[in-house]
């Protein structure tokens, strides 16, 4: 049985951090976190952005310190 659906080739975005090795992730650049939360203030997923699990768990972490340093805002208005 065959499935009827196409499957979708999408490649994996690449990953900002994965271009540039100088970044350092950290909750002191907000411009940085910035690429990585939507409109909404959400946190991208690591499938979406393309970085790594390690990576994406410094990226929600610097992000909690910098919306606790009101670097950040938690949400929209």
């Amino acid at each position: 049985m065959s499935d009827d659906k196409p499957r979708s080739s999408s490649r994996r975005s690449s990953s900002l951090l994965a271009n540039d090795k100088t970044l350092v992730i950290d909750y002191k650049n907000p411009q940085l976190l910035k690429a990585f939360l939507t409109d909404r203030g959400k946190v991208v997923p690591a499938r979406i952005s393309g970085v790594s699990a390690r990576q994406q768990r410094q990226i929600t972490k610097a992000v909690k310190r910098a919306r606790m340093l009101a670097l950040i805002p938690y949400t929209v208005q």
